[in-house]
């Protein structure tokens, strides 16, 4: 009879393992979030010292072209644009969609101290997700990234720059297009320079319904908040024009 208790201690014991890894590995591959961090300068401001360590200053008047060799996209560190949208998710709940491409190309002028012309385009073809399904539907519903597939933006109101090592914030006055509708938009936006590159990172609401966009819900999606943001960490070189990376 003891042995019998052993026996059954020993197979519940087993058994409440068993639960404990399986509702752990539930929670890993279907609740945990998997949105990457918003873009920081600081984090920006990290790679700029690992790749540029030895790079030579220069003035910052001229043109300046979206450099795609610096950090990689793997991990997020080098030149890259998307989305972050908060969804509704069956048998989930509340999750955070991100969306990120490195296909970035433009330039941005800077005159005598004043950035006067930034024009930067973003390959919408290219987005990826943490979910593969997101993303092929988003070439044809959504952002239809199928009929619309650039994204661009331009800026309208010349930045005044201060030198400095560190960070500048500022807002940038520009015009967006998205899905063939162009909207003015203010961009929260800092940069820092070293080592004869400039990271710029920022951030600024987009609205879905301002841009003639239905949220692609599904099955698996039940909702889509209508405002969500566009988000981007771009590094820009000396150069006459953008060069994007490879994904």
């Amino acid at each position: 009879m003891a042995r019998s208790r052993r026996t059954y201690a020993i197979g519940a014991a087993v058994t409440a393992m068993v639960l404990v890894a399986a509702a752990v590995g539930a929670w890993w591959f279907l609740i945990r979030s998997t949105a990457p961090e918003e873009a920081s300068i600081e984090a920006a401001a990290e790679t700029l010292e690992a790749e540029s360590a030895q790079a030579a200053t220069r003035q910052i008047d001229g043109t300046w072209a979206v450099d795609g060799t610096v950090g990689s996209f793997d991990d997020f560190t080098g030149t890259w644009a998307g989305y972050r949208f908060d969804e509704q998710l069956a048998s989930i709940g509340a999750a955070t969609a991100v969306g990120r491409t490195p296909g970035v190309t433009g330039t941005m002028v800077i005159d005598r101290g004043k950035v006067s012309d930034v024009d930067v385009n973003v390959d919408l073809t290219t987005l990826e997700s943490d979910k593969d399904r997101r993303d092929q539907a988003l070439h044809h519903r959504g952002l239809e990234s199928d009929s619309y597939p650039t994204a661009t933006f331009a800026l309208t109101e010349p930045i005044a720059l201060t030198r400095t090592s560190e960070s500048v914030a500022t807002t940038a006055q520009g015009e967006l297009t998205v899905h063939g509708v162009t909207k003015a938009v203010d961009v929260d936006v800092q940069a820092r320079m070293s080592g004869g590159r400039i990271a710029v990172v920022g951030h600024a609401p987009l609205q879905l319904s301002e841009f003639g966009i239905q949220a692609p819900t599904g099955y698996s999606v039940l909702s889509i908040e209508d405002q969500g943001s566009f988000e981007f960490q771009i590094f820009f070189v000396p150069g006459p024009g953008g060069t994007a990376p490879s994904a």
